[in-house]
């Protein structure tokens, strides 16, 4: 070990360390509503229906609430945001309405937000890198050793995105159009939907005689986007990567582009487009919701396995039971898990239509993310933007680091490797250090650092599984190419945790590894998600909600899907009181 690695490990003892979010006790065998999981958007949803007056409880199947948004103390003294890692999607209201900062939530900002270092030789000088922030004129700066055209177009492509993320921000906080009712239902139920429909009429009006251009950015490869803006690869592979993380895609698939946008469109503290970091880790983003549920009088409970949910024989969900054999009675059933493991593992299959069941065996939830947290024992110290004599961090360890990353081309190559069932031999790696802002991280001199990588297979070809020598090849590949832009990486790492997609889907529930729930693809999104016909949160068994993020708008740590859950059920339950 390091000298540095062991004088971190000493002073691991003068940390206080804090359990996260356990909870202990025996739950009631009766509710108003039963929420499966602890992930944040199950926590969200019982915190609107407690707030109603309807009286529930979480059950979490791990130790600890929270679901991907979670804080883990892997390696002593050093706290991981083990899977989700940056926070900017959770939705204003849900922030203001659950009093979030009064709970706890601290947020970091982070400016600059994006740095990219090159690998190139530049007649003995050191590479160029590119970091972009908030500051336009600087962008612009950084840019222009690329290109000057692109400079100047930089800002009128950052102008034509946020009017597209100001049309479709509003199309979030709402179920999709109810099309099946408009269509199908009374008279009177006819009117009442077509009140669904307005969020889109919005959109279409803001998007005004330009919406031909911004359909072109949903449907088309984001490669053929970015080509028609810009000429220069760093510049349009930065960009581009916000397009393909978490998704098995590369910037030539149609349709990248509608990730691209999930990832700019978030909002913190009325900063528009901010991204950052959570203290203590993201599961303090858990903790403050759930800290909120149960003030209102929500009961939240850990180590509870929910294996079936129950139906009567009329057909309706009435409540769940655990794998100890309790079985808790409610009127409401709201499922926080994937939409393959709430349809296809918990519910009895013979309640379900056989199509419904086909249409959810066949939603898309494969995944190219291996995510790996490391403890080092200093900064990584980049050819590009050298380290100071005084070790501490600079602008540049506090953004989202891009490796791999200075031409598209290197993205599609890393994909078509993935897509042959193998790992990629150059991966795009997106890396971040959130102890460069929040010192509760780690001991002092010490940092933790998130490795969000692609692209790796759930399965791997001619029948090899992720043994622990594949997974460990992997992350030794992902550091060889990290110690390329920033030597000496590899001798200040005190520990790793490698998650590759049936890790994820192992520990975090995610099928496939899909941190999504299921993929972002347009024919997956908003009527579709999870599948046509059920995209407002009700299912084809009357009482069962979906909450999670399989159901509309979708993954990340934004709550929507939760609260909107929650507002259905209430309605639904007004129409039968």
């Amino acid at each position: 070990m390091p000298a540095m690695g062991a004088r971190c490990l000493k002073q691991i003892g003068c940390l206080s360390l804090r359990t996260y979010s356990k909870t202990s006790g025996k739950p009631k065998l009766k509710y108003d509503a039963v929420i499966i999981g602890g992930g944040h958007n199950g926590l969200v949803a019982a915190a609107y229906l407690q707030k109603s007056g309807v009286n529930c409880v979480v059950l979490e199947r791990r130790h600890v609430i929270g679901g991907a948004a979670v804080t883990e103390e892997i390696i002593p003294g050093f706290k991981f945001s083990r899977a989700s890692y940056l926070l900017s999607l959770l939705r204003p209201q849900i922030y203001k309405d659950l009093e979030l900062k009064r709970h706890g939530l601290k947020i970091y900002f982070r400016d600059p937000h994006s740095f990219t270092p090159l690998l190139e030789n530049v007649g003995g000088r050191p590479p160029r890198s590119l970091t972009l922030g908030t500051d336009m004129t600087e962008n612009q700066r950084q840019i222009a050793q690329f290109s000057e055209k692109d400079a100047k177009a930089y800002p009128e492509y950052e102008d034509f995105m946020n009017r597209l993320v100001a049309a479709i921000d509003p199309l979030l906080d709402a179920p999709p159009a109810d099309t099946a009712a408009i269509a199908q239902g009374s008279l009177m139920t006819r009117l009442k939907s077509l009140k669904t429909l307005r969020p889109l009429l919005k959109a279409g009006v803001t998007l005004g005689s330009q919406l031909p251009k911004y359909y072109q950015v949903l449907t088309a490869p984001i490669s053929k986007i970015l080509d028609e803006w810009f000429e220069s690869e760093p510049l349009k592979c930065t960009l581009a990567t916000d397009a393909v993380i978490g998704a098995m895609s590369c910037p030539a698939t149609p349709g990248s582009g509608y990730v691209l946008l999930h990832h700019v469109m978030g909002e913190l503290e009325g900063k528009k487009g901010s991204w950052g970091y959570v203290e203590g880790g993201m599961g303090m983003v858990s903790n403050a919701i759930a800290k909120a549920a149960k003030e209102l009088g929500a009961e939240i409970y850990t180590e509870k396995t929910v294996v079936q949910i129950l139906v009567d024989n009329q057909g309706k969900a009435i409540g769940v039971a655990l794998q100890d054999g309790t079985e808790i009675r409610s009127r409401l059933v709201l499922s926080n898990a994937t939409p393959h493991h709430t349809f296809l593992s918990m519910t009895p299959k013979e309640r379900l239509p056989e199509d419904f069941i086909t249409m959810i065996t066949q939603f898309d939830a494969k995944s190219p993310v291996t995510k790996i947290n490391v403890a080092v024992d200093r900064l990584p110290n980049f050819l590009s933007r050298p380290n100071t004599p005084d070790g501490k961090p600079l602008p540049h360890h506090r953004c989202s680091i891009h490796l791999n990353s200075e031409e598209m081309q290197l993205l599609n190559t890393a994909y078509e490797d993935a897509s042959k069932g193998r790992p990629s031999e150059r991966p795009m790696i997106e890396l971040c250090i959130p102890s460069s802002l929040d010192p509760t991280l780690a001991p002092p001199g010490c940092h933790v650092i998130s490795i969000f990588s692609q692209y790796t297979p759930y399965t791997l070809s001619e029948g090899r599984t992720w043994s622990n020598e594949e997974r460990d090849n992997y992350a030794d590949n992902v550091f060889d190419w990290i110690e390329k832009y920033a030597p000496g990486f590899k001798a200040s790492v005190i520990g790793r945790d490698v998650l590759t997609p049936p890790d994820l889907e192992r520990i975090f529930g995610l099928t496939g590894g899909n941190i999504f729930h299921g993929s972002m693809s347009l024919d997956q999104l908003y009527f579709s998600r999870p599948v046509p016909g059920f995209a407002n949160y009700k299912t084809p068994i009357p009482g069962l909600y979906m909450c999670s993020s399989g159901a509309h708008p979708g993954g990340g740590v934004m709550g929507a899907p939760g609260r909107n859950a929650a507002l259905a059920a209430l309605q639904d339950l007004k129409l039968r009181s």
